[in-house]
């Protein structure tokens, strides 16, 4: 190097980023309901910064979070968060983790995607922690007999309530009981905006 000469520093181009971390949807199961297991959403969105998460953005107030995370969805992630929450607002919600592509995949499943006369606000997702075992579709034979419409696609119940899920008799809420699962339920409005938060968080740079 010549005397005097100074070390250029690399410049890269403007459409240069490093890698982006992957974007997750974590849904809680239970909180905010009738005055239990109260969590309040600017604190929850704290703790998922203090978790190192990049980014967290809540949904409405029945604990989704959207974030940047290099972990990878796991039940030891899961875990991890469940264990935080229950450290600072004293409860233990069960947590369900998808990708982005996950929950495309999942609203790209439904059964009602052909039924233009349905309602977006009288369908049900809940998401699974498991896939749950073969029994489960048995099970789900005996709630023929109610008016609701139950289908079960992996790790997804897709329900539709005609007369709406508040006046519905279908044990629905129950859900770990009848396919030995854990899982948390959101509208089909609810799971398209939080869709839609994420596909924009990925094309954020």
């Amino acid at each position: 190097m010549a005397r005097g000469a100074q070390r250029r520093k690399v410049k890269f181009p403007s459409s240069y980023t490093a890698s982006i971390m992957p974007v997750l949807i974590s849904m809680l199961r239970g909180v905010n309901v009738g005055g239990h297991n109260k969590v309040n959403m600017a604190a929850l969105r704290a703790l998922f910064e203090s978790l190192k998460f990049e980014d967290p953005r809540t949904f409405v107030q029945s604990g989704n979070v959207i974030f940047r995370s290099r972990e990878k969805t796991s039940p030891t992630l899961a875990r991890k968060i469940q264990s935080e929450i229950e450290r600072e607002f004293g409860c233990r919600p069960e947590v369900i983790l998808r990708t982005t592509d996950e929950l495309r995949k999942a609203i790209a499943a439904t059964p009602f995607a052909r039924r233009r006369n349905l309602e977006p606000g009288k369908i049900l997702v809940t998401f699974l922690a498991d896939e749950p075992g073969p029994e489960a579709h048995a099970t789900l034979l005996g709630l023929k007999s109610y008016p609701e419409e139950v289908h079960l696609k992996n790790r997804e119940l897709y329900i539709y309530f005609p007369d709406g899920a508040g006046r519905s008799k279908l044990p629905w809420s129950s859900v770990e009981r009848l396919l030995k699962v854990a899982g948390t339920a959101r509208n089909w409005n609810s799971v398209t905006k939080m869709l839609a938060i994420a596909e924009k968080m990925e094309a954020e740079k």
